[in-house]
């Protein structure tokens, strides 16, 4: 081979591989306010690392997420472990496994490894359906847990709750509630409300609407605070956990070894009041996603 082909055949060689290694690490993202806020935590982080990273983090919802680092179009996103109820339908996971967290994160884990796809370390919240009751009514009759609820109901308590008519008929929602704590809320005691979200369930609650003082809810709405409702904790783990933990592909990481230490301490960092103020912050005050992801970070020394 003459040595000018040679000298091609070398200079080409290297230009492929200066391509791949600079190849950008594409953060993807579903599309509601605390989604987007866990996206632009993973951007900014391996982005202050000092990492190539391109942002697409308002890129769909879970399934157009899934599908995209399952092609390898999109390297790392934040997922629930909740959803490997639906992400693995075959594993057939049962109601126990779902609402132990340890237990569904391991499963999401072990589950996901054969795809090529590794999941980090959870942030320490859970993004699941909740009763949520105003903070006086909670402190009166002392109820932190759905257990406490049940008792208060037993015992004759006044109770009626406003929530969607999916929160109150899926098997997995209100009634897995009932049949694991042992009540069973009767007509008058439900406002059904058609099209409601979470945050419209609950302004009801807040303001008394049709007697109501009660509301469906997602465990970090950033509503709650803001509307002085509490939400009850399910000891008895009658609903899926959903943990938020950052999902990477394998040959990513591989390659990127120090991206597991940077994303573990940024979601080692967040606890429930703090993502339920964050997205308080976005839904409530206008906020966009990344300049509230951004002074978080750096309250927390994680970026500078």
């Amino acid at each position: 081979m003459p040595n000018n082909l040679k000298k091609v055949l070398i200079l080409s060689v290297a230009a492929l591989m200066g391509s791949a290694a600079a190849k950008s690490i594409v953060v993807g993202g579903k599309l509601d306010p605390e989604a987007q806020i866990l996206g632009q935590i993973i951007y900014l982080t391996l982005k202050n690392a000092g990492l190539d990273v391109t942002d697409k983090t308002a890129l769909g919802d879970t399934g157009v997420n899934r599908k995209a680092i399952m092609a390898g179009e999109v390297d790392v996103y934040a997922e629930y472990t909740g959803n490997a109820v639906y992400l693995f339908p075959d594993a057939k996971i049962t109601p126990k496994q779902a609402g132990n967290s340890g237990t569904i994160y391991n499963l999401a884990k072990k589950l996901d490894a054969k795809n090529g796809i590794t999941w980090l370390k959870p942030a320490k919240v859970n993004n699941t359906w909740v009763i949520s009751v105003p903070q006086e009514l909670a402190s009166a009759n002392k109820l932190k847990s759905v257990a406490d609820l049940a008792r208060y109901l037993k015992g004759g308590g006044k109770f009626k709750i406003a929530g969607s008519p999916e929160y109150f008929n899926r098997p997995d929602t209100m009634p897995m509630f009932e049949s694991v704590y042992s009540f069973k809320l009767s007509a008058d005691q439900k406002l059904v409300l058609a099209g409601a979200t979470p945050p419209q369930a609950q302004q009801a609650a807040a303001n008394g609407t049709n007697g109501v003082n009660a509301a469906m809810a997602y465990g970090t709405d950033g509503t709650l605070s803001a509307l002085k409702l509490v939400a009850l904790t399910d000891p008895k783990g009658a609903q899926a956990v959903y943990q938020p933990a950052p999902t990477i592909r394998t040959d990513t990481l591989k390659a990127n070894p120090q991206i597991a230490g940077i994303l573990n301490a940024a979601f080692a960092s967040i606890d429930q009041p703090t993502l339920q103020k964050l997205n308080g912050e976005v839904a409530l005050e206008g906020r966009s996603a990344q300049s509230v992801a951004s002074d978080y970070l750096k309250s927390k020394g994680l970026i500078k």
